[in-house]
């Protein structure tokens, strides 16, 4: 029976083999080719086409997904799919990035024929240099490893990971050269919690006229409150006369109130209200909204405008309907 302290061992031997092939792999991406396949990628006026048989075949998926949603159009071509059709994909402007750790993948190297006959550059991927694939390939990225962490040496793991590092190496590469912003990357990111964050503004979450929670700076608590039900926001801005912003009543202003033993119905709003309240703007993202309500410790905001006169309010729990946090 294995004891926890074997499993252990082996889990950790694993991550230290690994860490080792990454170590191995500094060498290549410190060389000439590594420079010339990012070059050669930044100048393509058309796409990548990744492929890759079997394990390298997944690895080469997440390469082309990576580089796709930084910047660099790419997608995956099966090379058994390719050999039967799919290789009508293939245009004279891409790049073929070529992925075997042995370097001799049959199905990669039946197409590289018609590849080079279109004269669309390869750039292989292997951790064989001598290998046939990286002999035929314009440039040849290695990625080869001192040892797999499969004690048979059968199951591709150390060589899968450095691979796929490789492909990060450079898909970051790239981005970074072309100057790939965080609103470049929100616009192919538009669904789920990422896209929500890089896109969704204020203005997006706000609770803006009829249901903006605003008074004068001159009714009574008990009117206040009355507002501050209505709209169900837990606060209400106060404005003067100009209708500009003057403070903030919020639920944690009304327990102080009440300890305090404050007449609701005589006292004027502006007497008890926060003032000097913490804004925000209706352009800025939501995102950064609710970094200013953690760093504040507050539950809310007041949005306004240029003239201080308020245009909006959101609350913790419109950021969590968003899908902000």
């Amino acid at each position: 029976m294995v004891n926890q302290n074997q499993w252990r061992q082996w889990g950790c031997k694993v991550i230290d083999i690994e860490k080792a092939a990454l170590e191995h792999l500094y060498q290549f991406v410190d060389s000439d080719a590594f420079s010339q396949a990012c070059e050669l990628i930044l100048q393509c006026k058309g796409k990548v086409i990744v492929m890759g048989m079997g394990k390298s075949g997944h690895i080469g998926n997440k390469i082309s997904a990576t580089l796709a949603s930084t910047g660099t159009p790419a997608f995956f071509v099966h090379p058994g799919e390719a050999s039967h059709g799919d290789l009508g994909a293939l245009a004279k402007e891409d790049i073929i990035l070529a992925i075997s750790n042995s370097g001799e993948s049959s199905e990669i190297l039946t197409l590289l024929p018609v590849i080079q006959r279109m004269g669309v550059p390869v750039i292989a991927i292997t951790g064989k240099p001598e290998s046939n694939m990286a002999k035929l390939a314009k440039i040849h990225l290695c990625i080869q490893v001192p040892e797999e962490a499969c004690p048979l040496g059968l199951a591709p793991t150390s060589s899968t990971t450095a691979t796929l590092v490789m492909g990060d190496a450079l898909a970051v590469a790239l981005l970074q050269a072309k100057g790939f912003t965080q609103d470049d990357f929100a616009l192919s990111h538009p669904g789920g919690s990422l896209g929500r964050k890089l896109l969704l503004k204020v203005s997006d979450v706000m609770h803006q006229d009829d249901r903006l929670p605003c008074v004068p700076h001159d009714i009574c608590i008990t009117e206040a409150l009355y507002e501050i039900s209505k709209k169900g926001l837990g606060m209400t801005a106060v404005v003067d006369a100009n209708q500009c912003l003057v403070g903030i009543f919020t639920d944690g202003d009304l327990r102080r109130v009440i300890d305090a033993e404050v007449n609701l119905r005589t006292t004027p709003i502006e007497q008890v209200m926060t003032k000097n309240c913490v804004t925000t703007t209706a352009g800025i993202l939501a995102a950064q909204a609710l970094q200013v309500m953690e760093s504040k410790n507050i539950n809310g905001l007041i949005v306004v405008n240029e003239q201080q006169q308020p245009i909006g309010a959101l609350n913790m729990l419109d950021m969590v309907k968003a899908g902000v946090i």
